[in-house]
């Protein structure tokens, strides 16, 4: 006898692969899924770190920032005690030169002349005094261009004094103060 095969094999063969068709897409969908939840928590993960390096770059700017000020005011201070210090050392300095002036002061100051006055601005010294004659100024001046510590005596007023000091005239005169040169200084 012939065998006839009457099920409806072709439906259930089509209905077979559709339910294979499902589980592919259903399989798919879950691979999808699961790749994109990795992607996202990978790029998640990256983020977070890209963020927390940031911070990290934030807070050792804001450390340099600080830093950087101290320095700056370290630098300021420096330059305030540096300047301290010159100042000081040229005070320190100047000290034996004033010493002299006064001393070559003296040393041109001629018999029967005396000074009432004396001020210095910058580097001129203004003398106001008294004499006896005005010979005695002449000398005052020769003895001022002969010096190392001065030049340029200039004599400015030659008054006669008042009833109290009969026979005297009084001066104004201003020279140049200047430092000598040690060699020049040795040698006198």
């Amino acid at each position: 006898m012939a065998k006839i095969n009457l099920r409806p094999w072709r439906e259930e063969l089509r209905a077979e692969k559709q339910k294979q068709f499902v589980v592919m897409i259903l399989g798919a969908a879950i691979v999808a899924g699961g790749l994109a939840f990795l992607w996202k928590s990978d790029m998640d993960n990256r983020i977070a770190y890209q963020q927390s390096r940031n911070a990290y770059i934030e807070t050792a700017t804001k450390k340099l920032d600080q830093q950087i000020r101290e320095i700056e005011s370290l630098k300021q201070k420096r330059d305030e005690l540096l300047a301290r210090m010159q100042v000081i050392q040229d005070l320190q300095g100047k000290r034996p030169v004033i010493v002299r002036v006064f001393d070559e002061l003296v040393r041109t100051l001629p018999d029967g002349l005396y000074y009432t006055d004396l001020k210095r601005a910058g580097d001129r010294v203004s003398i106001v005094g008294m004499a006896e004659s005005n010979s005695r100024i002449s000398t005052l001046m020769r003895q001022f261009e002969e010096s190392l510590w001065f030049a340029d005596p200039n004599l400015s007023n030659v008054s006669a004094a008042d009833s109290r000091r009969a026979g005297y005239s009084q001066f104004n005169l201003s020279v140049q103060q200047k430092t000598p040169e040690p060699e020049a200084e040795d040698k006198k």
